[in-house]
């Protein structure tokens, strides 16, 4: 019996470690960096994920201005709203393009690889820009993955599809927001506080005296 409680505490115990250092972790994800100088590796990926945010900006905002190059390439709704130049097509083309500008600067500014304000690298601007990098490394590896399906002969995308486009989403476009991501994570992730144990301290977890072991 005494086994059985002192291992039902042990388990605890490990359950509450286990519990309190992801709980650390996850606060480390949304914690402001701690250094104030960012090392070579953040500053690289953090700018590597402004340029392509800023290139993604660029190029929307020339449709939105009424730009039609590329527009085969892209195909679908966006490359007919692109060609019909209606207000509203405009606007949206705008703010997406607007969106995009404020994505990639996060990428420097969640990360402190440029000199800014306190509050632009706080806790609510980095769970933001880690939504941010997760969505599009999803967005762009998704969409890659099933382009390259197509690509190989393994999915069929059907008759009226564009294959033109569906080509340069593959190689070219989808890719292009999926590298964005990734460089915004590393970003982020070489500024994660990194979970720090402490000793005789256990998250969650109330401890139980030797002599409450006796046996009854």
């Amino acid at each position: 019996m005494v086994h059985n409680r002192r291992r039902g505490i042990l388990l605890t115990v490990e359950n509450g470690h286990s519990r309190g250092v992801l709980r650390r972790w996850l606060t480390g994800l949304f914690t402001p960096p701690a250094q104030r100088v960012p090392s070579s590796w953040t500053r690289a990926s953090a700018w590597c994920a402004f340029l392509l945010g800023l290139a993604s900006a660029v190029v929307t905002s020339y449709w939105a201005a009424g730009g039609r190059a590329l527009l085969d390439t892209v195909g679908g709704s966006i490359e007919r709203w692109g060609r019909e130049r209606s207000a509203p097509v405009v606007f949206a083309l705008v703010a997406v393009a607007l969106l995009k500008l404020v994505v990639a600067g996060a990428a420097l500014l969640a990360t402190r690889a440029v000199n800014a304000p306190t509050w632009t690298a706080g806790r609510v601007p980095r769970l933001l820009s880690w939504v941010a990098a997760v969505t599009l490394v999803f967005y762009g590896g998704i969409l890659t993955g099933a382009g390259l399906l197509v690509q190989g002969g393994v999915a069929d995308p059907g008759i009226y599809a564009n294959r033109h486009a569906l080509g340069w989403h593959t190689w070219f476009w989808d890719p292009w927001f999926l590298l964005w991501g990734i460089a915004f994570v590393v970003a982020l992730w070489h500024t994660t506080r990194p979970a720090v144990d402490r000793p005789n301290e256990v998250s969650g977890t109330t401890w139980v005296r030797d002599a409450e072991l006796t046996e009854h």
